[in-house]
């Protein structure tokens, strides 16, 4: 049987994958292709795990069981005329089905192409504008998706061009027949991966087998020093290049089993993440910052009846590092035995395959506190005195995210391409065996991406710090105001103290002013219905961006929910910009507080 279910009707419960192998040695690197690691990982009794929303054990599939039904899948594509290095589409549910289609075109020599699984990001008509677009720009030969999305994305494939829709359940009814495969060779590709903020026209990060192993056995050996016996947990979407590579093809090829929460059941029950983690004594779990800090606001008195001692390495990724949100959740739940030193910062994207560095899993976390005031003028990360450290709001807490990862390169370097030293803030950019091959079938902005030299531009800014890299925010999103160059993170941070804000509440922006010049535009998501409330905590924010940054500026105080926010939990400042110019994203009044329906991205940061 491929997959282990339990009877709702009163059928035995079952028992999770374990931790280890007996007589299979773990081993954390050397494979060239997935199929190839998926071939010793099915050696032994680990796998996956999938949990409901109540917390109940619902699906085992071992890794034996998964590469018997991968193996079947690949038949039956083969048999249905899919060609060698066709695209498939297949909607990334948090499911056995996804994970046996995605191994499954491994093993058939197909490229799958993981899509987005929730329709409530922007609603129904922003999904099958979305999902349409990304099926166009793979040029998909076929898309495969849940039962429940059959319909949506069947209008995505009408607008793409009348690509064939199927769904899961039919998928498996479908006769096995017997041809021969040829699985994806090292040197070809392993997939292609959509970003979240993809749109109308976007871009597929195309990854080799090369790469997806390279930066595997990276994560796996240096970054998180997997040892026999870690288990790892994981609520975030298999869409996205964290839940992904670090939680389902990182686990595979290290052949450890993980535990799985859908990332709506996460959305809506955020302690279920650490409940479950304390009951299945896992070692391995990552989140953005605001995973924390949901998780630390929601967990209340509860955090007594835990034991989080068994967390090993709590990783945190996927957006800036925020060092408040990490000193939350250690206060939060020091009483359920959590250890501080398990926090990991790292740093990675997409085009790199996932990670780019990871600080030291064996060392505390290291904060870098700097003067503000100092390193806007000088460009350079100036280590704050005691004096400025007492004043809060003119020092900015960096988390050190790490060295890079053996057998890759980070560089840092000024507008003109200069290199740059320890702390000179410049643009950080990257290369190294995890890079991407291309953006698929994008030769312009592939080229675009990369220097003479075979660098990536990350996009990124920041500096270094004792061989260790310190990211400072988007170059895109950098603010410039009468001739300053002003971070929105310093802004939006600054205002999350004020209660009752959290992580999350915050979009800073500048728009162009009636006479041509940068006006800065502050979104807060305010959840009162009182006119004095509202006009308080306007005031609030307004006296704390001006005491932080010097400037005047427009605050909005917009419905809760309403912030565009990425599927990895990342403020799009962008659409936020845009949901306002648009009259989208509208300033509220206490007789209406609702959330703008077309706006894309309330996201998994907005669930409250």
């Amino acid at each position: 049987m491929a997959v282990r279910e339990k009877n709702d009707r009163g059928g035995a419960v079952l028992d999770p994958t374990p931790n280890f192998s007996v007589g299979v040695p773990q081993q954390l690197g050397g494979f060239s292709t997935l199929s190839d690691g998926l071939d010793y990982a099915a050696r032994g009794e680990t796998g996956f795990n999938f949990y409901s929303g109540r917390g109940e054990l619902e699906q085992v599939l071992t890794y034996c069981e998964l590469r018997l039904r991968a193996l079947r899948i690949a038949r039956i594509l083969i048999a249905a005329g899919l060609k060698r290095l066709d695209r498939v589409a297949v909607v990334a549910s948090t499911t056995p089905e996804f994970m046996a289609v995605f191994f499954g075109c491994q093993y058939a020599g197909l490229v799958p192409c993981p899509m987005p699984y929730s329709v409530h990001i922007g609603g129904k008509d922003a999904y099958v504008v979305r999902i349409a677009g990304m099926l166009a720009s793979a040029g998909a030969a076929i898309a495969i998706v849940p039962d429940d999305l059959q319909a949506a994305l069947g209008e995505a494939a009408t607008q793409a061009g009348g690509i064939p829709v199927w769904t899961f359940s039919a998928l498996s009814q479908m006769p096995d027949r017997r041809v021969d495969l040829g699985p994806l060779r090292a040197d070809e590709a392993a997939y292609i991966q959509y970003s979240s903020g993809s749109t109308s026209s976007p871009k597929g990060v195309l990854i080799s087998q090369r790469a997806i192993t390279a930066n595997a056995e990276g994560i796996l050996r240096s970054g998180l020093k997997i040892v026999p016996g870690d288990r790892a947990f994981s609520w975030l979407p298999l869409y996205h290049d964290m839940g992904l590579v670090g939680f389902c093809l990182a686990p595979m090829l290290g052949q450890a089993s993980i535990d799985y929460l859908a990332t709506a059941a996460f959305a809506r029950r955020p302690g279920l993440w650490l409940k479950l983690i304390a009951q299945n004594r896992c070692t391995v779990s990552f989140s953005p910052s605001f995973g924390y800090d949901l998780a630390a606001r929601r967990i209340n008195g509860d955090a007594r009846s835990l034991d989080l001692s068994c967390w090993r390495v709590a990783g945190i990724g996927g957006d800036m590092v925020r060092a408040d949100v990490l000193d939350l959740f250690a206060d939060k739940l020091g009483p359920a035995g959590f250890n501080p030193q398990a926090f990991l910062p790292c740093y990675g994207m997409a085009e790199a395959t996932l990670a780019v560095s990871f600080a030291d899993v064996e060392r505390p976390v290291r904060v870098d506190t700097v003067d503000q005031a100092r390193s806007k003028l000088t460009r350079r990360a100036v280590p704050a005195g005691e004096r400025v450290r007492q004043n809060r709001e003119r020092v900015r807490n960096f988390v050190v995210c790490g060295a890079p990862l053996p057998g890759h390169e980070v560089a840092v370097r000024d507008r003109n391409g200069r290199v740059l030293g320890e702390r000179e803030i410049g643009r950080i950019y990257f290369r190294g065996p995890s890079m991407m091959t291309g953006y698929f079938e994008h030769d312009d902005a592939t080229r675009a991406a990369f220097t003479d030299d075979g660098f990536m531009d990350t996009g990124d800014m920041g500096y270094w710090l004792d061989g260790e890299i310190v990211i400072t925010g988007r170059a895109k999103d950098l603010i410039l105001h009468n001739g300053r160059n002003i971070w929105p993170e310093d802004l939006e941070w600054a205002a999350e103290r004020i209660e009752p804000l959290r992580d999350g509440d915050a979009a800073a922006f500048a728009v162009e002013g009636a006479k041509g010049e940068d006006d800065v535009v502050v979104l807060i998501q305010c959840r009162s219905t009182n006119s004095d409330e509202m006009e308080e905590l306007r005031r609030k924010v307004a006296q704390t961006v001006h005491r932080t940054s010097g400037i005047e500026c427009t605050i909005v105080l917009v419905p809760s929910r309403s912030l565009p926010f990425t599927s990895s939990g990342k403020l799009s400042r962008a659409a936020a910009k845009l949901g306002y110019l648009s009259g989208e994203i509208a300033e509220i009044s206490p007789a209406e507080m609702r959330v703008p329906a077309a706006i894309e991205g309330a996201g998994l940061a907005a669930a409250e």
